[in-house]
């Protein structure tokens, strides 16, 4: 979205524009759907007669399609305006949604996931590289505070939404509920939003586009398939597939910065403060998104809660991350990340260490009190990451960085989604096998499961012992030269750059 730096509409200080407040409204909702299905897993078993592993499906998919559509945002925001886009990625959420309210089957209902998820995937870039053009410098931790409502409390609060929507009727209900209030935000925002710069002309690499969608495509997919029996060799060819794809990707864009347009520019890693948000971020929504699959399976398959039961015993957790984006954003203008990330991400090592300790008898208090915590830790975690990330690029790599974290969240929490499915599964069906009883093996699988995650957890602990207090103008001008572009925005850019000191 480089054209939209060309101009910066003024805004006054400690105010949040209109524009980020209607795009964190519409990204509030189209996200939401990212893990409303979630619990709804066991009724989806049920229901389409499919196998655990087969539901799971219906949530990887959607970060899936996100991860292999958010690249192409970057070149797709630059052709059209700020409206435009809205507009598309509304349109294709809303038809998403109408097309998996009404599916006759799995099938169809995987496909308008992948759809609905078409959609999001326009909706998170244009947000944050908005947000990085009309906020001031000063304001960002405040209202990323509120950006972090969108993008990490929605995930959080699908499977409490999901849970009081199932207590009432079926599966379908989830996206029948959704679709007149997606269409409101869809009318509200096309009556406010307004444009931000002017769209250009832009090439595109669509052997990019190919290569990292089979590459991050194929990685989850095998990963997937060593949960299900015989599935072994087949799932480590596919995996091993999947990660050569990945390299190649790599290595076409390093070509391309060389001499083209790459889809997704990797100069953004040269600045430190960025890269290591990026790893943090990244683990931090695999952990996430992994224990938001296992805690349904824990507490409707084994402890035999309602979906309405167990989405108010996580709700909590949920709302308590929401509330505290603000605050954590606004503490991070006055002190910089210190103070909150190192805390955050050690709170979600302990609460995931908890985890680990999941039995028949834990207390529902205690499995309350370690999801809280892990939301806690996870709130003071995400807004200084976003924040302190993209202010350590220069502007004319905030459509790429932006472009870059949306892709490797996606992926990461599909590998969470897929990674945690398969080592429960492995586990499960090896100690079933040895004649365990179903019951002590699941548990014993969930366990293990909820370690794999504390283990990386912990490596988030040691990413955020040394992340940077702030993003110092040394980190973002480091590379500056080489991070020029050849397209002629770097003047403009640079004019922007100086506007906003």
């Amino acid at each position: 979205m480089s054209a939209a730096i060309q101009e910066r509409p003024t805004v006054r200080e400690g105010r949040t524009p209109t524009v980020v407040r209607l795009l964190v409204l519409a990204t509030f909702v189209v996200i939401l759907n990212e893990t409303i299905m979630i619990n709804a897993i066991p009724r989806l078993m049920d229901s389409l007669g499919i196998t655990e592993q087969s539901a799971q499906w219906v949530s990887t998919a959607f970060m899936l399609t996100m991860a292999a559509v958010i690249p192409v945002t970057g070149w797709f925001l630059q052709r059209v305006t700020t409206r435009q886009a809205y507009a598309m990625a509304m349109g294709v959420f809303l038809a998403g949604t109408a097309l998996s309210a009404a599916a006759p089957s799995f099938e169809v209902l995987l496909l308008g996931r992948i759809v609905q998820a078409a959609g999001t995937a326009v909706m998170m870039p244009l947000l944050m590289t908005t947000l990085m053009i009309v906020v001031p410098e000063q304001d960002r931790g405040r209202v990323m505070g509120n950006v972090t409502l969108a993008i990490s409390v929605a995930p959080a609060l699908g499977p409490a939404v999901s849970g009081l929507i199932l207590q009432i009727g079926s599966w379908r209900l989830l996206f029948v509920v959704v679709l007149p209030v997606a269409a409101l935000v869809t009318a509200l925002g096309l009556r406010k939003v307004e444009n931000i710069g002017e769209p250009q002309a832009g090439s595109i690499d669509w052997l990019s586009v190919g290569v990292a969608a089979l590459g991050f495509g194929g990685l989850v997919y095998g990963l997937s398939l060593f949960g299900e029996g015989g599935g072994l060799g087949t799932g480590a060819g596919i995996t091993a597939a999947g990660a050569a794809t990945i390299a190649l990707f790599v290595f076409r864009q390093l070509r391309l910065q060389r001499g083209g347009v790459p889809l997704m520019d990797l100069r953004t890693l040269r600045h430190r403060a960025y890269t290591l948000s990026l790893v943090l971020m990244s683990i931090g929504f695999l952990a996430m998104l992994g224990a938001m699959i296992l805690l349904p399976l824990y507490l409707q398959n084994l402890r035999g809660l309602s979906p309405l039961e167990t989405g108010l015993l996580v709700m909590p957790g949920g709302l308590l991350m929401g509330l505290l984006g603000p605050t954590v954003g606004k503490v991070f203008d006055r002190f910089g990340s210190r103070p909150l990330v190192l805390p955050g991400s050690i709170a979600m090592a302990l609460a995931l260490g908890g985890l680990t300790q999941v039995s028949m008898t834990m207390p529902y208090g205690l499995v309350l009190a370690l999801h809280a915590l892990l939301m806690v830790g996870l709130a003071a975690t995400f807004t200084p990451c976003f924040t302190l990330g993209m202010g350590g690029l220069p502007p004319h790599l905030y459509s790429h960085g932006s472009s870059m974290l949306g892709t490797l969240q996606q992926v990461a929490a599909a590998l969470g989604t897929a990674l945690v499915v398969t080592v429960m599964s492995a586990r499960t069906g090896r100690l079933v096998a040895d004649g365990s009883a179903a019951v002590p093996a699941q548990v014993s699988g969930m366990k293990w499961a909820f370690t794999v995650v504390a283990v990386l957890a912990v490596a988030a602990v040691l990413v955020a012992a040394v992340l940077p207090n702030r993003a110092t103008g040394a980190d973002s001008r480091d590379g500056a030269d080489a991070d020029v572009p050849d397209d002629g925005h770097a003047a403009q850019d640079g004019a922007v750059a100086a506007d906003r000191s």
